[in-house]
């Protein structure tokens, strides 16, 4: 039953998708395609019979491919019928496009125009004079140029119709030309040469991508009548068509022009059909899965994909596939070799999706964009504008230059990184929308080549020491020598062998930048590129993170060598009833993840060592959250009052042993106690035994009410910290980047709840809890209208109903302003990654936010905040309404000053404050005096601006020029006075609206 209502739910959902993205055929739109193919066909029409065609009609493209005899007679193509997905009625939007295919007429080539690039002249002068005649046309709006699948020796003309309709608002007729029986087949074998220029020496070499490129034109009508037939009056055939498109296009990095692309899925899926592999009995998520399987078994780089000929029922095999190559073209001869791993990776974390994910994977599999810049750990950009050594050999041999250097590039890229790269993509869009192809095509080119890397892991890419081949292999060495140059060198290793090497001598917290420096060092050694040409996304934001110059993640070493010698003492004190079982770090800082870990503090220490304060000493220390777990017992109280009182007791004693056993200094609380340890602070709190009991257990909500609160939320956070501790030792990269700006912006949060499942524990009936309790708090939302509080839920193994930390927040309001932030950050960082963005200002703007978006600003003096070093910017605003100024307090600053150096140390050490943090202080006093009229946005990471927005109550009843002259600034002004010394400056963007 529960298998059911999984599957029901994945048809809903992929039904509704397929509602949003199929094209409708409605009569606006059938009569805008129509009308715009009839006067395509009239401009045609008015072309004189006859006309003389020469060069002249493109100079500069006959010249730039090196054609000869390239004159001919203008002939009415033989036909011109539409094509592609519009004839088959399985159009995926928002790319909207019909392609009319033009079939050449015979008349116009000789039977030797497959040598040499004539025909590819030919096919570009026929276009030109198309393009000529249609500009007359007043149905058309523009013509422009572009390539099929970007390849420029093969441009088609793109028609606007003069008439736009708003429900497909880029529609446009794309003329591609047909050449159906032009050539003698057997002279485009795979094997010849028809490319007289490329050879080696006096040996003429095989042209197989030139000859594809020529048949592929003479069997397109064949194919896409083949196509067309297939998908006739076959629903469900036409949906899986359209769902394969939507998951293609979403990873940008297998949809390109070496991969896939709409007609050849079009074209597998048929292949499937005329297998049977695929038949009327299947829905379109089983064709889907089908097609996806095929895709991931069959190499179509290798074996190629080969129609039959007209008549012939029987597709080509493996055993039969050099016949057919000799008298058909393979359908997927663009996907190149480097590609198709990626694409079969990417299909292989589909199909696991499918199995494992919730929904079957809906939401990872049709509406998650994995671009380059999501899927890449490190993204370069080559500016190759103008570089001869790319048109070196001349445009286009076999193939254009373009793709091979591509080729070039991976594989210095694949031999210099080795097994530090898991996969090297290099994609280079060569054309653009505007270019010209009468000029020729040294225009092109312009864009930045791209290249992605993703590692195959973190200790491999941050490898320091590169082992070549040994001394004795004098071929071997050489030939390494050759290819690193001065980075090559002699070293004797430990195990006594000596080989060659290559050292890249690194700091911890900069071994992310080897591979940066691996790179340049080979691009500029091999492709002569200079830096200012080789842009890489890598360490642009790595300011956000640095303290003088340094990450403070370099003191992770020592801070857990010093928890686990606090460890051993815990467990090793025995004046207490209940000896320490276990002791887990809870802190951030232990698992890497840490914005700002704490660098060690001089003073925090058995003893104060007076070379090491200075006077930027802070006075604040960062405490670090510890959970103890005490050995069971029976004699526990049982109400909550008496336990937390019992643990309060636990933790003195602890600490006097602490104290008299090692001489540490220790201050304690009610509910914790403060360590100091070897420049640390230890914050230990205690987990009653009751929340340990149910450790092994399967967790509930009424389970959960035998627990106090304290204990239930220090249980949850141990877990959390068990958890992520697991992830980041499994993915050590995952510690100092914690991707998630897209899933804030994409998820949603309204209608489906957040399972976060790392270890796989949930099972089918666990999930059916979760959303049986997500349910349940959306009915008690709407229930309750003025309690909205849980706007985001957030599940996992140890909390189902989603109580640990988001049931009091966020709000709807919070959530709404999150995920605007999240979206509009992570399209900026995108744009950053994949476009030509260099300035550091852009970089900045992740981090800076916008102040107009508040109804009031206040501005906080920086050198007045805790941790000084951690504000990246300082704000400050030049609009609105300017309320109140004030000057910094002497009564608090964040570092030692000269006259606190005059008592002792230890005094000094006294004085110390322990998570001491006046903006949080100031946050508690505002919103206990202004909740009801205020709500305050503020970065507790060390900011110095706090956003104000108007909260609208019912208990305001005040004049409208009363409450928008006076009210509000008067408020602000009492606020910035509750902040006295703290707050620099307070600003009135917007006055409050009145309700009535």
């Amino acid at each position: 039953m529960e298998t059911e209502t999984f599957i029901d739910s994945m048809d809903f959902k992929v039904q509704e998708l397929l509602k949003e993205v199929r094209l409708e055929y409605s009569p606006s739109l059938t009569k805008v395609v129509n009308d715009t193919v009839s006067a395509i066909k009239s401009a045609i029409d008015k072309i004189p019979e006859d006309l003389q065609v020469n060069a002249d009609w493109a100079p500069g493209f006959v010249r730039d491919i090196g054609a000869d005899k390239v004159e001919f007679k203008f002939k009415k193509p033989k036909s011109i019928e539409i094509g592609g997905s519009y004839s088959i009625g399985c159009v995926a939007k928002p790319d909207v496009n019909v392609d009319l295919l033009l079939r050449l007429p015979k008349e116009c080539f000789h039977e030797k125009d497959y040598l040499n690039y004539r025909y590819h002249a030919k096919r570009c002068l026929y276009l030109c004079v198309i393009k000529k005649y249609l500009k007359s046309s007043s149905s058309i709006q523009k013509v422009e140029w572009s390539a099929l699948q970007n390849e420029a020796r093969k441009p088609v003309l793109v028609v606007y119709p003069a008439v736009k309709l708003d429900e497909v608002p880029g529609l446009f007729i794309r003329i591609i030309p047909t050449a159906t029986s032009l050539f003698n087949l057997s002279k485009l074998n795979l094997k010849q040469n028809n490319v007289r220029a490329l050879n080696t020496g006096d040996v003429p070499q095989p042209t197989p991508k030139y000859n594809c490129s020529i048949l592929e034109d003479m069997f397109l009508e064949e194919n896409s009548k083949f196509v067309k037939k297939t998908f006739s009056e076959w629903e469900e055939l036409g949906e899986a068509l359209i769902l394969l498109k939507v998951w293609a296009r979403l990873r940008s990095s297998i949809y390109v022009h070496d991969c896939l692309n709409g007609f050849l899925i079009s074209v597998i899926v048929s292949y499937l059909v005329a297998q049977d592999k695929i038949n009327h009995d299947m829905k379109a998520m089983a064709i889907f899965r089908a097609a996806l399987k095929f895709i991931d078994t069959h190499p179509l780089w290798k074996h190629g994909l080969y129609f039959p000929p007209a008549g012939d029922n029987a597709f080509s095999e493996e055993g039969n596939e050099q016949h057919n190559s000799s008298t058909r073209v393979n359908l997927a001869f663009r996907i190149a070799s480097v590609a198709y791993p990626e694409l079969q990776d990417e299909v292989a974390l589909t199909l696991r999706c499918l199995e494992k994910c919730r929904d079957g994977g809906f939401e990872e599999i049709f509406a998650t964009k994995i671009d380059n810049a999501a899927k890449y750990d490190y993204c370069i950009r080559l500016n190759l504008k103008g570089n001869s050594e790319v048109y070196s050999l001349g445009f286009c041999l076999d193939d254009e230059c373009w793709r091979v250097y591509e080729q070039d590039v991976h594989c210095l890229l694949n031999q210099g990184l080795s097994d530090r790269a898991k996969f090297i993509r290099v994609i280079w869009r060569n054309t653009h929308s505007e270019f010209n192809v009468e000029n020729g095509l040294s225009g092109l080119g312009s864009e930045p080549l791209f290249i992605g890397i993703s590692v195959s892991s973190v200790e491999k890419a941050f490898r320091i020491v590169d082992i070549g081949p040994n001394a004795e292999k004098k071929d071997e060495a050489l030939m390494f020598q050759k290819f690193w140059g001065e980075k090559a060198e002699l070293r004797r290793f430990q195990d006594g062998k000596i080989s060659e090497s290559t050292v890249w001598e690194s700091e911890q917290w900069t071994r992310h930048l080897i591979l940066k420096r691996i790179i340049e060092y080979l691009l500029g050694r091999h492709l002569s590129l200079l830096k200012k040409d080789i842009v890489q996304i890598v360490d642009q934001l790595d300011f956000s993170l640095l303290h003088v110059g340094k990450d403070p993640v370099s003191y992770s070493g020592r801070l857990l060598g010093t928890f686990e010698e606090l460890s051993k003492r815990l467990r090793s004190i025995q004046d207490i009833p209940l000896r320490v079982s276990s002791v887990q770090p809870l802190d951030s800082a232990f698992r890497f993840t840490s914005v700002f870990p704490p660098e060690p503090h001089p003073m925090a220490t058995k003893r104060v060592d007076g070379a090491r304060v200075h006077n930027f000493t802070p006075f604040c220390v960062q405490s670090l959250e510890v959970m103890i777990q005490l050995e069971g017992s029976g004699n526990w109280p049982m109400d909550d009052v008496s336990i937390e009182k019992t643990k309060s007791v636990f933790l003195l004693k602890i600490a006097e042993s602490l104290h008299n056993n090692w001489g540490m200094t220790c201050t304690a609380t009610e509910e914790d106690v403060d360590v100091f340890m070897d420049g640390y602070s230890f914050r230990l709190r205690i987990l009653h035994e009751r929340g340990l009991s149910l450790v092994n257990r399967e967790i509930g909500r009424d389970q959960m009410k035998w627990v106090s609160s304290a204990d239930r939320k220090l249980f949850i956070h141990g877990q959390h910290a068990s958890m992520i501790n697991g992830l980041q030792f499994c993915y050590p990269i995952f510690g100092p980047v914690v991707r998630f700006l897209r899933l804030l912006a994409e998820h949603d949060w309204a209608f489906s709840p957040l399972v976060v499942d790392i270890n796989g524990d949930l099972s089918q009936n666990d999930e059916k809890e979760i959303d049986d309790y997500f349910m349940q708090s959306r009915k008690a939302d709407e229930e309750n209208t003025q309690n909205k509080s849980k706007a985001m839920f957030l599940a996992t193994a140890c909390d189902k109903a989603s109580e640990a930390w988001t049931s009091c927040s966020p709000n709807p309001l919070e959530l709404k302003r999150l995920v605007a932030y999240a979206r509009s950050s992570a399209n900026l960082l995108t744009k950053l990654i994949l476009q030509n963005q260099t300035d550091s200002h852009g970089w900045e703007c992740l981090f800076r936010t916008p102040l107009n978006l508040y109804d009031a600003v206040i501005l906080l003096h920086g050198d007045r905040l805790p941790y000084p070093k951690r504000l990246l910017f300082t704000s400050e605003l030049d609009q609105g309404r300017h309320v109140a100024h004030g000057n910094p307090s002497n009564a608090f600053h964040p570092y030692l000053l000269p006259a606190d150096m005059k008592g002792s140390l230890e005094q000094l050490k006294t004085k110390l404050m322990v998570n001491f943090d006046p903006l949080r202080c100031f946050i508690g006093d505002v919103e206990k005096e202004f909740s009801d009229g205020l709500k305050l946005w503020y970065d507790s990471l060390g900011g110095d601006a706090i956003g104000l927005t108007w909260e609208h109550s019912k208990k305001r009843e005040r004049e409208e020029s009363e409450l928008d002259r006076k009210y509000p600034v008067d408020l602000l002004r009492n606020v910035g006075e509750m902040g006295k010394g703290f707050v620099r400056d307070v600003y009135l963007l917007k006055a409050p609206r009145l309700t009535k």
